[in-house]
């Protein structure tokens, strides 16, 4: 299964990463490890997330209150799009607006 990352879902990917690193040595890499495992996860298994919507999906990282928002479009294109890399606990529903229509 192929994916692709949404600029604003990489600058925000690139953002925690960043912050967690500078909290403490070493962190930001276990977030980015925990980001690694949900792609892997997800891509495994596209379907079993957290249903938001239509083709719409979150993947909550284990260790970290983020998640992993998604278009599930693995029937049509065999594409799981990442929209954003959402904090859980901050302006829940902010990434809305990247879905158009």
């Amino acid at each position: 299964m192929k994916w692709r990352i949404e600029a604003e879902a990489r600058a925000e990917l690139e953002a925690a990463v960043e912050w967690y690193e500078a909290a403490r040595q070493g962190l930001g890499a276990r977030f980015l490890d925990e980001f690694e495992n949900g792609i892997r996860a997800i891509a495994a298994m596209p379907h079993a997330w957290h249903p938001l919507g239509d083709d719409l999906r979150r993947f909550r990282l284990r260790r970290f209150p983020y998640g992993i928002i998604y278009l599930d479009r693995a029937e049509e294109a065999e594409e799981i799009v990442i929209i954003a890399v959402a904090h859980l606990h901050r302006r829940p529903g902010y990434w809305r607006h990247r879905l158009g229509g």
